[in-house]
């Protein structure tokens, strides 16, 4: 794994075998970045990474230099992982919470300007989660939620969805407030 670009574009991050987290592909996550670039200043906004796993998005944000971002990751192994690797790098803008992503949608009062979610492909609640997104209002007014998810998952009947893109076997669906 490898962070694409910004300041520490290049940086390979090597998850030790004891992780079991799925992470973005680089060529899906490239792409993903690219998209994003062009309707983001990663430079203004406040974001939010759920199931954060190898902490490959979160760090891919702090390395485009984003106000701040917040990763949740319930797996001790793999917020172990992203707390050493931020230790290294010296990033100072990530906060990192070991809880339940359900959980923290219910009681956050924050609003993101980016939300991004990679959950388990076979979790039985994925498909709850824009719903979840939208009613709790934890997105900002302009806000993009970007879903990964597998390719049999649709969400273009939800009100919020905007589009679907896919690179490979990776699957995003974004949806606007």
């Amino acid at each position: 794994m490898r962070i694409v670009s910004g300041k520490y574009k290049g940086r390979r991050i090597s998850p030790p075998n004891n992780i079991t987290a799925r992470p973005t592909t680089d060529f899906a996550k490239e792409g993903l970045f690219n998209l994003l670039s062009n309707q983001l200043d990663f430079e203004d906004i406040n974001a939010l990474d759920l199931f954060a796993g190898t902490g490959s998005i979160s760090l891919e944000l702090i390395s485009r230099e984003c106000k701040s971002v917040t990763a949740v990751e319930l797996n001790e192994k793999h917020y172990a992982f992203i707390k050493k690797t931020c230790s290294e790098l010296k990033v100072d803008n990530l906060l990192l919470l070991k809880t339940d992503v359900f959980k923290f949608i219910k009681k956050t009062h924050a609003k993101y300007d980016l939300i991004f979610a990679d959950p388990p492909y076979d979790l039985r609640e994925l498909t709850a989660i824009p719903d979840m997104i939208f009613e709790r209002d934890i997105l900002s007014e302009n806000g993009l939620f970007v879903l990964e998810h597998s390719a049999k998952n649709n969400f273009e009947s939800h009100p919020n969805f905007k589009e679907h893109r896919h690179y490979g076997n990776v699957n995003f669906s974004f949806f606007r407030k």
